[in-house]
């Protein structure tokens, strides 16, 4: 069972266990350098907070080392494939199964990282390294809102998804957050601003529900809002959410036939 505030701890550390199925961390790529640096961040906190799983990266396209290729490298050994996806998509539904099917290495593919109560704490953290006030008083809610900005997508789950972590922020926060999204899908960033702005809400941050700088962050940056904050990069909030969607993939014992 979570905890309602999001607080899920990994497994205390216990070194190096050559049975632990590795986990295989799945980026989208991107052609902005930022990216990669923040990815390898991330694999980093993970790393530290249990050092006894092997960690290994894949991407879905455009960066290096492309997901076939990483589990190429791991022949027949098990891997939970962990998608660095805030929610359903295109990529989650077949793109990484597909690649996971054709691999020799034994694999079970983790749910997205969203929704969970721990995006929203990441979410939360940003907007305060933004400027949004830690303790915002009834006059200040009732003339503040924020614009949850994501990827967007044509899949059906995908705006379903983004609307429970924008109730979950909203619950942290005590504003209205409206989902938005930088492509695909509606409304665009732009207009949930100008929305907002037009019901009395003068004060519109913009959470960036992204994983890592690049393109999309750039567009939604851009969007004239009162504060923006940085995407969810290596949050230390992030690096356990990937360790419970790991642990989640191992509830049920792992066999030769899994």
């Amino acid at each position: 069972m979570i905890p309602s505030g999001g607080s899920v701890r990994p497994a205390a550390p216990s070194g190096r266990r050559p049975d632990a199925p590795a986990l295989v961390l799945v980026a989208h790529g991107s052609r902005d350098p930022r990216a990669l640096t923040t990815v390898r961040a991330l694999m980093t906190r993970v790393r530290g907070l249990r050092p006894e799983v092997p960690v290994r990266l894949g991407h879905i396209e455009l960066t290096e080392p492309l997901l076939p290729a990483t589990l190429a490298a791991l022949g027949g050994a098990p891997a939970v494939l962990v998608p660095l996806l805030l929610g359903r998509g295109h990529h989650t539904g077949r793109d990484i199964p597909a690649a996971a099917a054709a691999a020799r290495a034994r694999t079970r593919t983790a749910a997205p990282l969203g929704p969970h109560p721990l995006l929203a704490e990441a979410l939360h953290a940003r907007l305060l390294e933004a400027g949004w006030p830690p303790a915002a008083d009834d006059a200040f809610r009732r003339t503040s809102a924020v614009v949850l900005a994501a990827a967007g997508s044509r899949h059906p789950g995908a705006a379903d998804d983004a609307r429970r972590t924008a109730r979950l922020l909203a619950g942290r926060l005590g504003v209205p957050v409206v989902p938005a999204y930088a492509s695909a899908a509606a409304p665009d960033v732009p207009t949930a601003v100008g929305a907002l702005t037009a019901r009395g809400r003068h004060r519109v941050a913009i959470a960036s529900y992204l994983t890592a700088p690049g393109r999309f962050a750039a567009r939604c940056a851009v969007a004239g809002s009162w504060i923006v904050s940085a995407p969810l990069g290596a949050h230390e909030a992030m690096a356990r959410l990937v360790l419970h969607r790991y642990d989640e993939s191992l509830a049920t014992p792992w066999t030769s036939a899994a």
